[in-house]
């Protein structure tokens, strides 16, 4: 059962994050672009709300999809036993992380 606008819990192999990552990558850097382009106009409190409401369309978005966003431009891939971890702009999914030990524990995959 879903809350209305997240999916349910997924678990990904490593195979099916790393073929969803393009798509994640898109939608984040989209997201990005159109905050960095709203940063520039300054800190006016509409132009903070905006921003506001663009990271959480983002991370609704990638709600959708069983992902979590646990920051700014972070994205976990719930692997079951930890996550895979992706943060904008890096090429590709290269690290994981325990459950525990979250960002700040993230390993490179070998």
């Amino acid at each position: 059962m879903t809350n209305g606008h997240l999916a349910e819990k997924k678990i990904f192999s490593y195979e099916q994050a790393v073929a969803l990552l393009p798509e994640v990558r898109r939608v984040t850097e989209e997201a990005h672009n159109q905050v960095e382009a709203l940063a520039s106009e300054g800190s006016q409190p509409e132009v903070r709300t905006r921003i506001e409401e663009i990271v959480l369309a983002w991370a609704r978005t990638l709600g959708k999809e069983g992902l979590e966003a646990k920051g700014i431009w972070l994205v976990d891939f719930d692997n079951g036993s930890g996550y895979y971890c992706w943060r904008y702009p890096e090429d590709s999914l290269q690290f994981y992380h325990s459950y525990e030990d979250g960002f700040q524990g993230r390993m490179r995959i070998q």
